[in-house]
Parts: C-alpha cells; structure tokens; sequence
C-alpha cells in the first residue's frame, strides 16, 4: 500500500466523528479526496456510474490552460524587455531569463489566489460541516490569468475574496453559482479599482526581479493593441503578434495559439461543449463582420477574436457548465449572443474597449431564461403535435 495512504487511514480515526480533531474532518477529507480516489461507493439512488468526476474535470481544465499560462510568463518578459529598449530587444535578452522573469512576477499573485480562496473554501466548509468542493483549484488559477501584470496583490486577495464569498459560498459553493468566479473577480476589480485593470501602466511589468529584468521608468507606457485602436482609429494591428500573443494584456489572454491548444485539449476530453464555443467564435466573428462592413469599426473580424481576451472567454469562461446554457438549443444562442454582445460593446462602447467580460457575466444571468424559452417551446411543440 501507498505509505503516504497508509498514514492517512491510521489517522482518519481522529478526524472522524467523536474523534479528537474531530473539528478539522472536512479539511482532512479535503486532502484525502484530493491526494487520492475516494474509496466510498453509492449504497443506493446511483443510476449513472462514471469514472469522471468533479476533480477530474477541474484537472483537465489546468491542464488545458498550462499553455497559455507559460505563455503569459514568457510575455511578461519579453514585453517588459522591448519596453525597457524603447519598443525593440535589446541584444542582450534572453529567452529563458524572460519566462524565468515572468514566472517570479506570476508565481505570488497564483499563490495570493490559492491562499485566500482555499483558506476561505476550507473555513466555510469547517463552519458548514460540509465536504470541501474542487472548484477552486480552476479558479484559482484563473484568476490571476485574466487580470494585468501589475494588478496589487492586495486587490488581487479582495477580488479572490469577493469571488469566493458573494459569487459562490453563499449561493451554496461549487455547482451552485449562477455566474462565473474567475470573472466576478475581474468585474469586481474593474469597477472597485479601475486604474488596475485599465489604462496604459498596468499591462507591463517594470521592476527587476531578483536581478532579472529591466528597470523601466514608472512614466513609461504601453497600451494593449485594443486600447490603441480606441486612441487612433488609424492604428495598424500587427495580426501576426496577436495570434502568436506578443502584445500587451492581461497575464493568460494573449496568446490565440496557446488558448488554441487549450480548446483542443478540453474538446477531445469533453469537458467543454463545441457548439458554445464555437457559436461565441461564429457570433463574434459575424458581428465584427457586420460593423467593419459599415464602416463603424476600423477592426476586421479576425483582429476582434484574436485580440483581447475573446478567445480565452470563448473557451474557457463561456464553456463553464455550471453558469452556461444546459439544452442543446440553448447552447448555439447563448453563444452567439456573447459573441455578438462582446464585439457590440467593444465598438459602441470606446471607454469599454474590452467587452467579452459583461458579455458572459449577462449571458450566466440570463442562461437559465434561455433554457426555460427553449424547453417551453419544445412543450408547446408536443402539445400541438397532440392536439392533430
């Protein structure tokens, strides 16, 4: 036997009612179920049996945003190394110094997340007595994905605070939230804290490192490709970098070809559902098309999807199962209205020009209005089909 699962069963008897840390069960069986399967089985009701469970799906899902996590790490770098040299690499930049600087600016916002969510997640659980649910290993790690670079850990633990409490615990913890944590925590720092999450100074970072790095001045700027456009119509899009991620945005959104993967990887396993994904690609895509046909947007509609944080919404915010559309019908609807709102707000809205996040905060509140429109319809269609 595991010698590690050996001691967890000789000191189970502790945790277990009447026990002398009898208190901390919940916390123990948190780190059991998390090390290893659970041995208990349906005794009765059981009418589905299935090898993957909750923790399963959480685990594909970091997998699947391992690539455009590295990513962003090496983006930090290398962005802060071309604003250091006034817009170009300076000839003594090193690919691996660049991700290894990145990942120091990375690594204590992902441990400020895991720290203040999982501490709250296992003191609601002790007070509850209830079991401690997986969904915040997910959301954990998106969250620091989505916010700037410079975002203070201070605002990053209230946001994740926010998230956990006034988003999901009181609404009954995981499987019960009616909209998406990771991106109520943007939404709550975007409208608590707008000079971190908005303008020209949060997007790159500017301090060295532990020596590694540049020493940027504070008065340096560098705007996102999509706050550009806004300042200047006439501003050229490098489409290229924009696919391959090396621009200016939030710490996992910037990379097309890295979210790519990431889609791949949820669609093969599963986990995430094609027709809303590709309906939020198809509704953005059409609407974009529609404006920069009348001439109301200088963006064409592949600039909208791979700018911003479109794709990363598409595929790993919008796909949520929990706050998305539940019938088949309703998925292909509530993704081409995020996808059509996104791109709405983006063009209609130039103080907003990212608006893929209120599109999928709006379509989790109205999703359970859409399934009840579809499955009232299927109703009515039967009960005519009887009445013949």
């Amino acid at each position: 036997m595991n010698p590690l699962k050996k001691y967890l069963d000789s000191i189970k008897p502790n945790f277990e009612k009447g026990g002398k840390l009898q208190a901390f069960g919940s916390v123990f069986e948190g780190f059991e179920s998390f090390l290893f399967v659970p041995n208990t089985t349906s005794k009765s009701g059981a009418h589905i049996h299935d090898a993957v469970d909750s923790k399963r799906i959480i685990s594909f899902v970091i997998i699947a945003l391992v690539p455009a996590l590295l990513f962003g790490m090496y983006n930090i770098g290398y962005q802060n190394a071309l604003l250091a040299n006034g817009g170009t690499l300076p000839a003594d930049a090193c690919h691996l110094s660049m991700f290894l600087y990145g990942f120091l600016q990375m690594l204590p916002k992902i441990l400020v997340s895991y720290i203040v969510g999982l501490a709250i997640e296992f003191a609601w659980a002790q007070w509850k007595h209830e079991e401690i649910q997986e969904g915040y290993l997910a959301t954990g790690i998106l969250i620091p994905m989505v916010i700037p670079v410079n975002c203070p850990l201070w605002c990053l633990a209230l946001a994740c605070a926010f998230s956990v409490i006034f988003c999901k615990e009181i609404f009954g913890g995981t499987g019960m939230n009616f909209v998406n944590p990771a991106l109520a925590a943007r939404a709550f720092l975007f409208f608590s804290y707008p000079t971190v999450m908005s303008g020209d100074n949060c997007w790159v970072a500017k301090d060295q490192v532990f020596g590694l790095g540049y020493q940027v001045a504070d008065a340096t700027t560098a705007a996102t490709p999509l706050g550009l456009v806004v300042q200047d119509p006439n501003y050229s899009i490098d489409t290229m970098n924009a696919v391959i991620g090396l621009i200016p945005g939030s710490m996992g959104e910037t990379s097309f070809i890295a979210i790519i993967l990431g889609a791949l990887f949820l669609l093969f396993t599963g986990v995430a559902s094609w027709r809303i994904m590709l309906s939020v690609f198809a509704g953005g895509a059409l609407t974009a098309w529609m404006f920069y046909s009348l001439d109301m947007s200088p963006m064409t509609w592949y600039d909208q999807i791979v700018l911003g944080g479109f794709a990363f919404g598409a595929v790993f915010m919008a796909t949520d199962p929990v706050t998305a559309a539940r019938t088949e019908c309703g998925k292909w609807i509530y993704g081409l209205l995020i996808g059509f709102v996104a791109v709405v707000v983006r063009v209609m809205n130039p103080g907003y020009p990212e608006g893929m996040m209120l599109a999928i905060l709006l379509m989790n509140v109205c999703a359970p209005l859409i399934d009840w429109c579809v499955v009232q319809r299927n109703i009515s269609r039967r009960a005519n089909r009887l009445k013949k």
